[in-house]
């Protein structure tokens, strides 16, 4: 599995590749852990993942959405976890295939709901890669955010994050970065010191 999910967009193959090996790493202990989405157990935090991605997709392409509501999941997994990922993700690529790099508008499940395509698959990706952290950390694997992925991945940050906070981001937090990835995830509300 996994190889329908490559696209001509590096920024989400990288950011696919960071959950998929995250997800793969998680053991069916790791499922009930807590994660740095306070309230949501790994387990959810893979719901919730996979509702985005799905969610991307139908945007796109008009196609269906999410079997659930992505910001209330319920903890309980129909298929494994690497299952209910792939196919999220295989959706979102294929639905990002179909997509020229110059596009001016596409449309994203995210306020101001139409993005420039490099902006919104931008946002699919930060999407996927800031999961693929919170379930490293839940499940004491190493964090999956590289240097040149978070710096990539910032600038979408700057322009997504202060409209949702309270809702998809929480408020930015202070400390001292030590680096790209420290920046990314204190910019979107996590500590990047955290531990389950």
């Amino acid at each position: 599995m996994g190889e329908n999910t490559v696209t001509e967009w590096a920024v989400l193959n990288e950011a696919h590749a960071a959950l998929r090996n995250v997800v793969r790493g998680l053991t069916a202990e790791d499922l009930g852990r807590p994660t740095p989405c306070a309230e949501w157990t790994v387990a959810q935090v893979i719901q919730h993942a996979a509702g985005d991605q799905v969610a991307y997709a139908a945007f796109l392409t008009g196609g269906p959405g999410p079997d659930e509501n992505p910001f209330a999941p319920s903890g309980t997994l129909a298929e494994s976890a690497e299952v209910t990922i792939e196919r999220a993700m295989a959706a979102a690529a294929a639905a990002w295939a179909t997509v020229p790099a110059a596009t001016e508008e596409v449309s994203v499940p995210i306020p101001p709901n139409k993005l420039t395509a490099e902006l919104g698959v931008g946002a699919c990706a930060l999407d996927a890669a800031v999961h693929a952290w919170d379930l490293a950390v839940a499940s004491g694997q190493p964090s999956p955010l590289t240097p040149e992925l978070a710096r990539r991945l910032l600038p979408v940050a700057h322009v997504l994050a202060d409209p949702l906070r309270g809702f998809a981001f929480a408020e930015a937090l202070r400390g001292n970065d030590s680096g790209d990835p420290d920046a990314l995830l204190r910019y979107l509300g996590r500590d990047p010191r955290w531990r389950a």
